[in-house]
């Protein structure tokens, strides 16, 4: 597989920053891209995600389905391509005292477009 096959992607936290850019092959799913992105997450972070169930890839107005492939989600290739990532923020328990991660609020989108 030659260079140009790669996709090239980046990916933007709610917060502005950037993970990437970093190449990726086309085969791989976006479960296993998930798992690269929390084990690059800045550590110095708010929130970091604990499982890829925690977040959702953005990318032309979709969300990625974690069982298809780079190539099965139409990203593009020889491109830089910037996606999105939603996680809903956690939550302190006031009873507790501990972070929780509530389940995501319908109709209310946490990302930020720049």
């Amino acid at each position: 597989m030659g260079s140009e096959d790669w996709i090239e992607l980046k990916f933007r936290l709610a917060d502005g920053t950037d993970i990437g850019p970093s190449k990726y092959s086309p085969s791989m799913t976006v479960s296993s891209l998930k798992e690269k992105i929390i084990s690059q997450w800045p550590k110095d972070s708010e929130y970091i995600p604990l499982s890829v169930n925690d977040v959702k890839l953005i990318t032309a107005g979709k969300i990625l389905d974690n069982n298809r492939t780079l190539a099965e989600s139409r990203l593009p290739v020889g491109v830089i391509s910037t996606v999105h990532l939603l996680f809903p923020p956690p939550t302190l328990h006031k009873k507790s005292e501990e972070l929780q991660v509530d389940p995501p609020i319908k109709n209310r989108c946490l990302c930020t477009i720049l």
